[in-house]
């Protein structure tokens, strides 16, 4: 009988986990290999699920794609890997069992690591080993991005017209990480061509239970694949300490919220199955249920910080100028207050704070924010970098700024450890920088990582790194419309030192609705020039200006002829870009308070002119 015949009448009981049970036997490896060198192995595990009463198998394929096994070396094995998994579920099964090829989802935090093109080629390629295999369905399990859920479930979808289960995984009951809904999620996947849609993984029975009971019965049917419980850790190892009589109430009530398809996820074992068994064998499913609405506490308010006009909105309209201005090295701190007063006196509209430059560790860069924001109401744009903190510590940083009042932010990847002070550091790297601007414009939406309500929107203006030193500049327009697309506001870019070369950056950009501001740094000596030449990442300078830094006889000359030329760059990117980004070299805050009372002069005859011709001035 067709499975989707046999769900009409009754409740099929799945299987549990494979990898639980495998890494019970003291096998901590790649699984889906196991497939050629330990199949008897593999057969036992499906073996004992059938014995425990599961109607429906999955084949141990989870990650048996191109992406994942190349972590193993094994990506020339897809086609070997996923056809022998089939054979090995077709042995253990019975006359009446239903196999299923399973998909599980690529994309995992970091889910730009992964584009869409290269989790396809993936997806197609385990597809039609699976499907050629002759299984009776497949399971695409696991996927908390639902973009990738979708746009595979299409694929698969004009490729079969077998039944298709899609499984979408939850960090909070209820509700997926970008914020779209349990019932929303599941009524976009039944358009997209899936016949039975449900959950899996991360939750256990109860909070899946929970999420289900928001979810009315549609025309696709119900899913539900729980962990055994919430994972403990003990002796370096995970477990699931629930017990198989808790799993078994719990069938029971995923069965009354209209699950027709029911087995279990990570920690589940053939006691567990056998427990579900007992009480949902050649059950009825159930074909009504009463949706009881509960009062929210997901409701977003607005933020209620008074509404000053973002980087963004500022550049968009007339002349901006920002500073960076380094958090110091040493605990002394009165030689930075004094040039952040120096700058806010002089009416630049933001003082950026890098976050550890260079991999070294300087004081942090949210307290020299909020002390010069609360000393000298100067305005902070704190740079927050994805290497020092995982998406938990992103996540708390965020919140922390946003009560602070802090909502100008640069996200950047962040310079390796390799390259700073404490080189065997570890560079974390959750997300990347395109991930780090989605989550912020998310956090704008009031919803976290997860999908939980944040009870507030935030009112961040994102700005992304722009590096216009590399060889091919088509390269890092092609990155900053990348970054536009995941919600960046605006752009700084690295230090420019050739005016021609800020002309052909304009050229390159000019299409781009989001402002630049671009990045001018005062030399100071030969020395500076030429380290940050050869030594500094993305810094290249023309050699026109390294010879003239050359010729200066000493640290005074060398010093006006490192503002002279800044000067001149200003001048070139003053007539093409509205905003400029003065970079502070060594807390000399003099020479950047110096350009940027140059650049308010250049405003002011500009207004000036413009008033002269009848222009308005915004």
């Amino acid at each position: 009988m067709n499975l989707l015949k046999a769900l009409e009448n009754k409740v099929l009981i799945g299987d549990g986990a494979m990898g639980t049970l495998l890494y019970s036997y003291g096998i901590d490896q790649c699984f889906e290999e196991l497939n050629l060198s330990h199949p008897e192995q593999v057969v036992n595990v499906h073996r004992a699920y059938v014995d425990a009463g599961s109607e429906v198998i999955q084949t141990n394929t989870y990650g048996a794609n191109y992406s994942k096994l190349a972590r193993y070396g094994l990506e020339d094995l897809v086609k070997e890997i996923n056809t022998e998994a089939v054979k090995l579920a077709r042995m253990a099964a019975k006359e009446s069992t239903y196999i299923l090829g399973t998909i599980g989802g690529i994309r995992g935090i970091n889910a730009s690591s992964t584009p869409l093109d290269e989790v396809k080629r993936s997806f197609r390629e385990q597809l039609y080993c699976l499907l050629f295999e002759g299984v009776d369905g497949i399971m695409l399990e696991t996927y908390y991005d639902l973009e990738e859920l979708i746009t595979v479930l299409e694929i698969a979808r004009k490729h079969t017209d077998l039944p298709l289960i899609a499984q979408v995984s939850m960090h909070e009951p209820g509700v997926l990480q970008d914020g779209t809904s349990l019932s929303s999620a599941l009524n976009q996947l039944e358009a997209a061509g899936a016949n039975v849609t449900g959950v899996n993984c991360r939750l256990g029975p109860y909070h899946m239970i929970q999420s289900l009971e928001q979810v009315p019965l549609s025309h696709s049917f119900l899913s539900a694949y729980p962990n055994a419980s919430l994972p403990d850790y003990e002796d370096g190892r995970l477990t699931y300490p629930t017990a198989p009589d808790y799993f078994k109430e719990s069938a029971k009530a995923l069965h009354q919220q209209g699950a027709r398809l029911i087995g279990g996820c990570c920690g589940t074992t053939p006691e567990h199955i056998a427990a579900a068994a007992s009480v949902l064998k050649d059950v009825k499913p159930i074909t009504s249920k009463k949706i009881t609405i509960k009062e929210s506490d997901s409701l977003i308010s607005e933020t209620k910080n008074e509404r000053i006009p973002h980087l963004h909105e500022i550049a968009l309209n007339k002349k901006s100028t920002i500073v960076e201005l380094d958090p110091p090295k040493k605990l002394s701190i009165d030689k930075y207050l004094k040039g952040a007063k120096a700058l806010q006196e002089i009416g630049v509209d933001a003082i950026t704070l890098a976050d550890n430059s260079l991999a070294s560790p300087r004081i942090c860069n949210t307290a020299m924010a909020s002390t010069i924001q609360s000393h000298y109401n100067a305005r902070p744009l704190v740079h927050i970098a994805c290497r020092d903190r995982n998406i938990i510590g992103l996540q708390s940083h965020l919140m922390g700024l946003h009560t602070l009042g802090i909502n100008q932010v640069l996200a950047v990847t962040g310079d390796p450890t390799k390259i700073g002070d404490f080189p065997g550091a570890t560079s974390v790297y959750d997300v990347s920088s395109f991930d780090l601007i989605k989550l912020i414009k998310q956090f704008n939406e009031g919803i976290s990582y997860s999908g939980k309500s944040l009870g507030i929107k935030t009112s961040f203006s994102i700005a992304g790194a722009f590096n216009p030193n590399i060889r091919h500049l088509d390269r890092a327009v092609s990155r900053l419309e990348k970054k536009q697309q995941h919600g960046a506001d605006y752009f700084i870019s690295q230090p420019i030192f050739d005016d021609k070369q800020i002309v052909e950056v304009y050229e390159a950009t000019k299409h781009l609705t989001c402002p630049i501001y671009i990045g001018i740094m005062p030399l100071t000596s030969s020395r500076n020039a030429e380290f940050l030449h050869n030594e500094v990442p993305g810094i290249k300078l023309s050699d026109s200006i390294r010879s003239r830094m050359t010729k200066a006889s000493d640290d005074q000359e060398a010093q006006l002829e490192g503002l002279a030329i800044a000067k001149y760059l200003i001048d070139t990117a003053f007539d093409l870009f509205n905003g400029i980004y003065l970079i502070t070299p060594f807390l000399r805050y003099e020479l950047t308070v110096e350009l940027a009372r140059y650049i308010k002069e250049k405003t002011r005859l500009e207004d000036e002119r413009k008033i002269r011709n009848g222009l308005h001035i915004v």
